[in-house]
């Protein structure tokens, strides 16, 4: 479904409303195929993905089986950081093979990065700014209690983190070493309230920096901070200082993360190459970075006019498809906004009637007069 209405026309509370529920809907529409790397398995299993539906039991792809249960990356599963101090009574469901990463979800559901997000957002709404030890006491208090959220898989940051904090480390050093895939987008898909708020608050260069804050609370990575400045300085000018022309202002941006990028954004709109040229073909699918945020710039220009369809074709691409579709998605709704968003998609979501008004006390707080606020 194409959008015809004028982008400029939008205000920031609908460019911030836009992004926040596109966040939560690209990941929510790609739970059910997150991490599939067989598109003939994908299509087996789902036919084309057009709307939230529950994962199956079976997963093709599934790697969670040789995961470390005891800190990042792969190894036995003799460690109980996964199953005593996170996930608890769930390691039972990383030993089986091919077992969903996201077994037992509902459709419409969100995974677990999209919902410590929510905590970011809830975080900053009620301290009126960025507060780290606020946002940290939310965290563990939530990645710990039992049955706190419904997902069974937790990124490598997060068994890190938890193996630190185990031994008595204070949160705010927490943070694991760089492994090889730190420099994951999943580490960006927290970073958008911050963005926004601070942006509203401060300016684009202040959100810039307390976004940085916000990841290496999580993520220590070098890579990854270019691109997390990168998306800071994109989500931030969609919202609050909008181009005339997405496309190229898009490649304006792309110059410093990827070689060719800016000429492939040129050729986007109107391709007719399919999409899995790109995203599987010229950049992978997984989850590193400096091929996963190229293919979301692609995507966004490709489909700069049209937020169902680039939400559907990165859900349908595979790979790591949640995240790429949360921070595709708050690009995507900065841009279009709100109302451009399917209704069906915005009634679909699980969370919806509690994601809302957090959303709306977020939008009230930081786009109203300033009042007392603690920083980071």
């Amino acid at each position: 479904m194409t959008i015809h209405t004028t982008p400029q026309a939008l205000t920031p509370a609908d460019r911030i409303r836009g992004a926040l529920w596109g966040m939560l809907v690209g990941d929510a529409l790609a739970m059910p195929v997150h991490w599939y790397y067989r598109l003939s398995d994908l299509q087996r299993d789902f036919g084309e993905v057009r709307d939230f539906q529950a994962p199956k039991a079976h997963h093709p792809s599934s790697i969670m089986s040789l995961s470390s249960t005891a800190r990042a990356g792969r190894g036995v599963q003799v460690g109980e950081v996964v199953g005593e101090v996170i996930l608890k009574g769930k390691k039972h469901h990383w030993g089986p093979p091919n077992r969903h990463y996201h077994q037992g979800m509902q459709a419409g559901e969100n995974t677990l990065n999209a919902l410590c997000a929510r905590l970011v957002l809830r975080s900053m709404t009620r301290r009126h700014g960025h507060d780290t030890e606020d946002f940290l006491s939310e965290y563990v208090a939530f990645m710990t209690t039992p049955d706190s959220h419904n997902d069974t898989y937790a990124e490598s940051y997060h068994r890190d983190f938890f193996a630190n904090w185990a031994k008595g480390i204070p949160p705010k050093r927490c943070a694991g070493a760089e492994g090889h895939d730190t420099a994951s987008i999943g580490g960006l898909v927290g970073l958008a309230p911050v963005i926004l708020g601070m942006a509203a608050q401060h300016g684009v260069e202040k959100a810039v920096a307390a976004a940085l804050t916000q990841m290496r609370l999580t993520h220590l990575s070098q890579p990854l901070e270019v691109f997390a400045t990168a998306y800071a300085k994109l989500l931030a000018g969609l919202v609050f200082s909008p181009p005339t022309d997405m496309v190229a202002w898009l490649q304006s941006q792309a110059s410093p993360l990827g070689k060719g990028l800016s000429a492939l954004l040129g050729k986007a709109p109107g391709s007719q190459a399919s999409v899995a040229s790109v995203v599987g073909g010229m950049y992978s699918p997984a989850c590193y970075i400096e091929d996963s945020f190229p293919s979301v710039m692609y995507l966004a220009a490709r489909y700069h006019q049209d937020f169902e369809g680039a939400l559907i074709a990165n859900t349908n691409a595979g790979g790591d498809n949640c995240h790429r579709g949360a921070v595709l998605g708050a690009l995507m709704g900065a841009w279009l906004g709100h109302e451009a968003i399917p209704i069906r998609w915005r009634k679909g979501l699980l969370a919806g009637p509690e994601v809302g008004p957090e959303i709306e006390q977020f939008i009230e707080t930081f786009l109203s007069p300033p009042q007392s606020r603690t920083s980071t």
